[in-house]
């Protein structure tokens, strides 16, 4: 039987009650479809670093190099820890030093979700450049606490950087409708932006079946709200690409509903997959999180692992469970706590429902 050694971070507030009403749906849909889950859990949080002034160990990056993926669930408390302290000592290590270089996040309507728009009938998916950009952490500060204080935050944008994430985005458009959206700021950055624009056109000769269209981020921002269904593929800088993505959880219900997949395509380093969600700390504790978005990241991971029958009884079962809303979290029109919604799609799971096939970023 496959196995697959798994590393799961909950980190912090709402975090670990995802993970742990996302794995029995996980291991469930493993044992229906022929290959278990050998678990490992890091406690890494900010509870951790109050104790002991990092965020995880300094050997951490090498404790997940031996696991084949990894599932977060959450980081962050801003009440004890500052945001810009945490996610620097946890998320981002860990997408530069496996190069993830691809963040994938699917964004559409779930059936007997109700969203904030007229439109329901859209499919995106947003593939944020996710190791240099504007998150680069290039820069500094000087006469810090004077009136002549100066900071100074430098965007890094090379070309193997920019070309890679664009090339991935082709081929996904090329394998979905043939329609990529390329997001810059280029009338008002010269530099970084006029650059974006000349690799995505370069590219484009080398993809003449895909149909492009270059978007400044603020007039992509408004047609993911007013026109989302013209939308396919959307590719977009570090910094753009998790401020559309926001747009992108809200447009499909919440951001309970917004899975992710931190990739690197190459593979040999383990891929990381999480909820866009932060920690929630205000509803820790409360059984009022929404686990859905964990459990398709989950699905987003099987698929990535090459378990793609698994990953589509996943997504089945939750379109059962959100097509009827009264078995969701409060915040969806429900009165399911987490646990419960969790074990809901767990009873709705079938048996193996197709074969392995290679990876895929979309459930």
């Amino acid at each position: 039987m496959r196995s697959y050694d798994i590393a799961l971070i909950p980190g912090d507030g709402i975090g670990k009650e995802v993970v742990e009403a996302a794995m029995p749906v996980l291991r469930k849909a493993a044992g229906q479809n022929g290959f278990t889950l050998k678990e490992t859990v890091y406690p890494w949080s900010c509870n951790v670093y109050l104790e002991t002034g990092r965020m995880m160990p300094e050997d951490g990056v090498e404790q997940l190099r031996r696991h084949d993926s990894i599932l977060l669930g959450a980081v962050g408390w801003p009440d004890r820890v500052p945001d810009s302290v945490s996610l620097h000592g946890l998320l981002l290590p860990i997408r530069k030093a496996f190069d993830l270089y691809v963040n994938m996040r699917p964004h559409r309507m779930l059936p007997g979700v109700t969203g904030p728009l007229r439109a329901t009938d859209f499919d995106i998916l947003c593939i944020r450049e996710n190791t240099e950009g504007e998150y680069s952490g290039a820069g500094g500060r000087v006469h810090v606490g004077t009136p002549a204080e100066v900071a100074v935050e430098t965007s890094i944008f090379t070309r193997r950087g920019v070309e890679r994430v664009l090339r991935y985005g082709f081929e996904q458009a090329r394998r979905r409708r043939g329609k990529l959206a390329s997001v810059t700021k280029s009338n008002a950055q010269k530099h970084s932006m006029v650059f974006w624009d000349e690799v995505t056109e370069a590219l484009s000769a080398e993809y003449p079946d895909v149909e492009v269209t270059r978007y400044h981020v603020d007039a992509i921002a408004a047609r993911m709200i007013t026109h989302p269904g013209s939308l396919d593929v959307v590719v977009a800088s570090n910094l753009f690409g998790d401020i559309l993505t926001d747009i992108g959880a809200a447009i499909q219900g919440g951001l309970g509903f917004a899975a992710s997949a931190n990739v690197n395509p190459s593979g040999g380093v383990p891929s990381m997959f999480e909820p866009v969600h932060g920690s929630a700390p205000d509803i820790a504790g409360r059984g009022l999180s929404n686990p859905i978005a964990t459990i398709w990241s989950g699905a987003l991971m099987f698929e990535h692992l090459g378990e793609a029958a698994a990953a589509k009884a996943i997504m089945a079962a939750v379109e059962t469970v959100a097509g009827a809303p009264e078995r969701l979290t409060p915040d969806c029109g429900g009165s399911a706590n987490t646990q419960e919604v969790a074990e809901a799609i767990a009873s709705e799971l079938q048996g193996c429902q197709g074969t392995r096939a290679g990876p895929s970023v979309h459930a």
